[in-house]
């Protein structure tokens, strides 16, 4: 349970007072320590960085409107909590939830080059986790923070509805109880525990017992970085023996917003071969990190002159020391997203 010893009362926040007096530094200054912990909240309840800066520009927006009338009961930080979360909740309520290729029909046993992007699905996407802390964000929480961006973890709220997903973030990732959730989430806390019984189940079903959070942990430096330069370098030579030492007997790797996806080393370097180590051109890539895992920014030359595009974020999962998982997510705004840039000279 947070409490009001740990997380503060609002009485007692420096600056409120200006802040409901109009100051609006004032209330920049208060909100300033939480943005990025309220940024990745709503990053879990919507599946999207993008969906995340619009629904906490307007929760805070809903704040800044509504702090003449916060009485200070609970902490600052709670209120905030509560606005993102019913922010979020009307988004979840007026769109289709954030899909992956796996969620739209089975893997494919062969390459499939002529893979057209769709356009009408709602694709989950990376999230550039710089500045999350490893641990929980309270006593009480089960999940780390870089544990509840996984890829794994994030997509498995997806099928939750609205009400469960928030409830399963509010209790088990931030630590609030169930009583002050349902304050928060305006319910009784029969329907919040109800809730959490069936986002749990649900949950369980479908994230791997071990994080990749415990897996990294398991890796030392040296063999991490030689395992995502591996990577990298197989795809800029074009080296399908070299791709083949790094992956799992049953890896997977898929493509959004590219429908097929593939399973299995040989249909997963059937694809390799066809179409990113052949058909597309010239590779180049920047390490980075994403949804608490190891990745990279995949820029693309298809030609033999100019500079490398921005193509991609592929985030790798990753089983002891091989490679297990590739989600490359398809687009230029992905990368810049990560505060990358948008193309790398040819030299």
């Amino acid at each position: 349970m947070i409490s009001a010893e740990r997380d503060g009362r609002a009485a007692d926040e420096p600056g409120l007072t200006r802040a409901r007096d109009g100051d609006a530094r004032a209330f920049t200054q208060l909100v300033a320590p939480l943005r990025r912990e309220l940024h990745a909240h709503c990053y879990r309840m919507l599946g999207s960085s993008h969906d995340a800066d619009d629904a906490l520009q307007e929760a805070l927006l809903r704040a800044w409107r509504g702090l003449p009338r916060f009485e200070g009961r609970s902490s600052l930080r709670s209120w905030l909590y509560t606005v993102s979360t019913r922010t979020c909740l009307d988004l979840v309520a007026g769109r289709n939830r954030r899909a992956l290729p796996v969620d739209l029909g089975p893997a494919s046993d062969r390459a499939v080059t002529d893979d057209p992007p769709v356009t009408d699905v709602a694709w989950l996407g990376p999230y550039p986790d710089a500045g999350l802390p490893d641990s929980p964000a309270a006593p009480h929480a089960r999940y780390e923070q870089r544990e509840a961006v996984e890829l794994a973890f994030v997509a498995a709220l997806q099928h939750l509805p609205g009400n469960q997903r928030a409830a399963l973030l509010l209790f088990e990732v931030l630590g609030f109880s169930a009583a002050e959730i349902a304050t928060m989430m305006v319910t009784s806390v029969t329907s919040v525990n109800s809730a959490l019984a069936r986002a749990r189940r649900m949950v369980a079903d479908k994230v791997p017992a071990l994080s990749q959070q415990r897996t990294l942990r398991r890796l030392d430096d040296a063999r991490l970085r030689r395992l995502v330069d591996g990577y990298a370098t197989a795809l800029e030579n074009g080296d399908a023996d070299a791709l083949v030492a790094l992956l799992t007997e049953d890896v997977t790797w898929s493509m959004p917003p590219m429908p097929h996806w593939y399973r299995g080393l040989d249909a997963v370097i059937d694809f390799a071969r066809e179409v990113p180590l052949t058909r597309c051109g010239q590779w180049r890539h920047l390490p980075t990190a994403a949804n608490g895992q190891p990745a990279l920014a995949c820029y693309l030359r298809r030609g033999a002159d100019g500079p490398f595009l921005a193509w991609s974020v592929n985030v790798l999962t990753l089983r002891d020391d091989r490679i297990s998982e590739v989600s490359s997510f398809v687009g230029a705004e992905h990368v810049t997203a990560f505060g990358l840039p948008s193309s790398l000279p040819a030299g």
